[in-house]
Formats: C-alpha cells, structure tokens, sequence
C-alpha cells in the first residue's frame, strides 16, 4: 500500500470522528463570509459563495446562518470583526511538506496557535515561499466509486471531462478524484451535474506536484500533526505532500 493510499484512509477515518468534536460550523460560515466579502452576495454570480454554500448546507449548517454569514460578508450585517485569509507554509515530521489555509479575525492568535501546534508536533513553520513551490492551486472535485459505476460509459464521460477541463482523473481508496484548473472547475462540475453525479466534496485546494512516500510511523506523526491543526477553530483546511 503506498503512502498516499495510506493517508487518505486514514485521513478520511479521523475526518469523521473531527466533524463531531470541532467547531465546523464555524469554518464552514467563515467561508461562505470570505466568499460574500471578495465576490459579492449572489450565488449565481459568485462562484466561489456557491461551493462554500455546497459544502455548509452538505453539513446541515442551518439556512439561516448562512443568510446572516452573506449578510456580514457583504456588509449588511456589523459585528466588529473582520475576517481575513491566511496561508502558513510548514514541514511535519520526515521533512513532509504542509500548506495550512486559515480564515481569522485575530491573525495574532491564529499565528501563534499554528505555531504551537508545529513546535508541540516535531514540525516547523515556515516562511512565505518555503513550501508553496511543491504545490499546486487546483480545482478538485470527488466522487465514489459508486457514482462512477452508475455511468454506463465512463471512459466516454472522462473524454468529456477531459473535454471540459478536467487535466487529471485518479482513482483512490474507493475514490474518483478529478483535478482541474481554478478556471475550469466550474465547467467540470457543470459537466457533473449534467450526468446527475453526487459529489463527495469540490473545491479549491493545494495539490502536491509530487506526491512522497513515506512510512507508517511518519504518517502516524503527521496526522497526529494534522489533527492538532484541524483542530484549531481557524484553521479552514490542511494539505500534504504525503
């Protein structure tokens, strides 16, 4: 089993018990605020609103909330805080490479609580520029198996894919992952919709250029890693080169 099949499963096991004990909520309206502040309010022309409205209505996130988390990010709705973007540049045990994507209204206290979580970890938080070279900022959309079998010709529909944008196709731990350019992936997911496949997840995120492998005991101490930050409310995502 390869270290990146490895991970993820792991990852994905964890993933679940997180959802119960962090504040999810709280990341997912922080989003949709940041999304609302930089696009505007409107969902069918702010592409970026739309998938943080996916993700938080895919986790129960109460209509209303969301209302009021467009409201504030749009400015009809003052609170004092203003919430910002941040990306931190880190290496976990073994050397592994991590980008850490925060949303905060303290970026003080988000510093030093990523900063804590790398030291208390055996990492360490790096520079602007120190990790972000290993990554690149793609649009990424799952989905199950499951979902792919129920497309009677798939090798038809990942032309069309291909078509539509989609630069790579990987098949993981039961998961079809379709990687694709920031511009593109609003096509893809379009080209998704129109052949009715439940995702899994879509999005932004950092993909590694080259993926490592790495043993179990380092994989261990890196979720271990990834889990501290995870945990943190302003902590919004987190990526390996693993």
């Amino acid at each position: 089993m390869s270290g990146h099949s490895k991970w993820h499963k792991i990852q994905h096991k964890k993933g679940k018990n997180d959802k119960a004990r962090s504040s999810m909520f709280t990341k997912l309206l922080r989003a949709v605020t940041v999304a609302a502040m930089q696009g505007g309010g409107d969902i069918d022309m702010n592409f970026s609103l739309r998938l943080a409205v996916q993700k938080a209505k895919a986790e129960n996130v109460p209509k209303d909330n969301i209302d009021r988390a467009i409201k504030k990010g749009i400015g009809e709705l003052h609170d004092g805080t203003v919430i910002e973007e941040i990306v931190y540049e880190g290496f976990g045990p073994g050397g592994v490479a991590m980008m850490v994507e925060a949303m905060t209204d303290n970026k003080n206290r988000t510093a030093s609580e990523v900063k804590f979580a790398f030291s208390k970890h055996n990492g360490s938080l790096g520079g602007p520029g120190s990790v972000q070279w290993q990554f690149d900022h793609k649009g990424v959309v799952r989905i199950s198996e499951e979902q792919q079998q129920k497309i009677s010709d798939w090798e038809n529909v990942q032309l069309e894919l291909m078509d539509a944008g989609a630069e790579d196709i990987i098949s993981d731990e039961g998961i079809i992952e379709i990687q694709t350019s920031i511009e593109q992936l609003q096509s893809v997911l379009s080209l998704c919709d129109s052949h009715n496949l439940e995702l899994e997840d879509s999005g932004l995120e950092w993909v590694a250029k080259d993926a490592i492998d790495v043993d179990d005991d380092v994989i261990e101490k890196n979720m271990n890693l990834y889990e501290a930050l995870d945990e943190l409310d302003d902590v919004k995502q987190v990526y390996t080169n693993i």
